[in-house]
């Protein structure tokens, strides 16, 4: 296979791709050829994997190209499905060899549980769930306001939330959330048809849920549903009254009666809004010299990146909503998606994927594709420390992008959202929990119903008088519950090991960031204990060292408030 590139597979269908998997099932193998055999593989699915990846970046950067639209359809309902059908062939083929040898016990442990929950009969139902999830990015992709005449995406209109003017920032709320709110029915009726795909898939794999399958499929060997449900009572006891002093501050320094969701993004003392950053290029070029005091190491790579073209970090019509990091396996190099429209909150979102980035680069030094690749609350650490790491180099004494005060204003709103956060992670999980686990999830109404009773528990002390749809609306707006079911508990776990990275670099700043590093250099090879203790952390659901973790943050928080 030597010389297969990404380039091979740019056109391809199934058939094309099918006659090198059939090439690895059928190769003589044993002991002595295992690991030419399964540097084979790797060098495969790396190639394969970046031209779907390259199909997806190209959709999501353009939501309306019919031809972008069917190539990334090709990948994912097509080919990409049937590829985990052949992984399992060859997983067969290597475990009942029973070849081992030290660094791939992860990676074995995976391909057991792979073969374990697979099912031929699902491969068709995840290729109509891609579908499905494409629809549902196209529709959320295309939509734009009319803002006194000018039509404007959601991206454009985030730094409305942040206006003096109580008003206008009510009108951009509304405007905003009623593009979802007019689509209740039609995104309602596309996540129907998904729980019954995922329901039907679990049930295929001989599981009594969709939660019990998702825990399976993303080989979640260290943590159970259990301990995910003594995560969400903790952030209710811990971290909600935490953002109930929040809100009462807030509440009392803006001087209102009520503290509405459009007050949660204004400046305490009403001052306009903070404008980091103008184009993205400047974006890009402030950014790099943060990354470079950070570590000479993230500088570099990260100005390798901005180099090869590998940031697309502008809004515009027809660009899918978010931001992701995705990794182009096959070069070893990571693209950086975004939505700028020039607000604090996407030098945080840069930052964020950033540190996907350099896990990235970090992680590749590991031979083969499966070894580089950790599960998600270990890549979630990766991205939130760097958040962490780079505040104290935002400030433009530091080459970053805020003077004195603005910096103050930033490093607040970093850690009110912060903490809001956590408790939504909570809030998001416990929902996707109750779909599928409580046997309502089938019922449209049901659903938005547990939506609301849910985020009581979460969301303290808001006034939601009169908003309900607008309330409702929030969980259809969260793509990872359409597109990523049951990720998103990973953001809560990887915020409190990455808040401990962050505590060990206020003592020892260039040791956190070292074991930082060599953490994400590990990629794949350790368990999730170990991955967070070689950076310094604990894996922490509960308990003292999350009232610690809370009240650190409550500390900063109180301290730049007052700067």
């Amino acid at each position: 296979m030597s010389g297969l590139t990404p380039a091979h597979f740019t056109d391809a269908t199934w058939d094309d791709v099918a006659v090198w998997y059939e090439d690895l099932a059928t190769r003589p193998l044993a002991a002595a050829n295992a690991e030419a055999w399964l540097a084979d593989w790797s060098l495969l699915e790396s190639a394969v994997t970046e031209a779907a990846s390259l199909a997806m970046i190209a959709y999501t950067g353009d939501t309306t190209d019919p031809a972008k639209e069917a190539t990334q359809l090709r990948f994912f309902m097509e080919i990409l499905p049937r590829m985990e059908e052949q992984g399992v062939r060859l997983a067969d083929r290597l475990l009942n060899l029973g070849y081992r040898r030290p660094g791939l016990e992860i990676l074995l442990r995976k391909l057991e549980t792979q073969r374990e929950i697979f099912r031929a009969a699902n491969v068709p139902l995840m290729s109509e769930s891609e579908e499905l999830c494409t629809r549902y990015q196209k529709i959320t992709g295309s939509i734009t306001v009319d803002w006194d005449g000018q039509e404007k995406t959601i991206p454009e209109l985030q730094p409305l939330l942040k206006s003096p003017d109580r008003a206008i920032r009510e009108r951009a709320y509304r405007a905003m959330s009623k593009t979802y709110v007019d689509r209740h029915e039609e995104l309602a009726g596309i996540y129907d048809e998904l729980f019954d795909l995922r329901t039907r898939i679990a049930s295929n794999a001989g599981q009594p849920d969709y939660q019990a399958y998702a825990f399976r499929s993303k080989f979640r060997f260290d943590y159970t549903p259990e301990e995910c449900a003594r995560f969400h009572r903790a952030i209710e006891a811990v971290v909600v009254p935490a953002v109930r002093r929040l809100f009462e501050r807030r509440q009392r320094r803006l001087g209102v009666a009520t503290l509405r969701p459009w007050d949660l993004g204004a400046d305490l003392a009403n001052r306009p809004p903070v404008r980091p950053f103008g184009a993205a290029e400047e974006l890009i070029e402030v950014s790099g010299r943060i990354f470079e005091r950070v570590s000479p190491t993230f500088g570099r790579e990260f100005r390798l990146m901005a180099s090869e073209g590998l940031l697309d970090l502008g809004t515009r019509k027809g660009k899918a909503p978010g931001g992701y990091c995705e990794t182009l396996h096959y070069r070893g190099r990571p693209f950086i998606f975004m939505n700028a429209a020039g607000v604090v909150d996407d030098v945080s979102t840069l930052l964020h994927e950033a540190g996907h980035a350099f896990h990235a680069f970090a992680a590749h030094r590991q031979p083969l594709l499966w070894q580089r690749h950790p599960g998600l609350e270990m890549c979630e650490l990766a991205s939130m420390s760097m958040e962490l790491l780079a505040a104290p180099y935002l400030g433009k004494d530091e080459g970053g992008f805020f003077t004195r005060e603005d910096l103050a204003r930033a490093r607040v709103e970093h850690l009110e959202d912060l903490l809001i956060s956590l408790a939504h992670i909570a809030s998001v999980d416990a929902f996707q929990s109750w779909i599928y686990t409580s046997g309502q999830g089938s019922d449209a109404r049901a659903r938005d119903q547990a939506w609301l009773t849910i985020r009581n528990r979460f969301e303290p002390d808001l006034d939601w008088s009169g908003l309900e749809r607008d309330r409702t609306a929030r969980w259809y707006r969260q793509l990872h519950i359409f597109l990523y079911p049951f990720y998103y508990i990973e953001y809560g776990i990887a915020q409190l090991g990455a808040l401990q990275v962050w505590r060990n670099s206020l003592v020892h700043p260039d040791h956190a960031v070292e074991r930082y590093r060599e953490a994400l250099a590990l990629g794949d090879t350790r368990s999730l204990p170990e991955l967070y203790a070689a950076a310094g952390a604990e894996l922490v659901f509960e308990g003292k060292l999350l009232e610690e973790l809370v009240a650190l943050v409550e500390r900063h928080l109180e301290a730049w408030e007052a700067d």
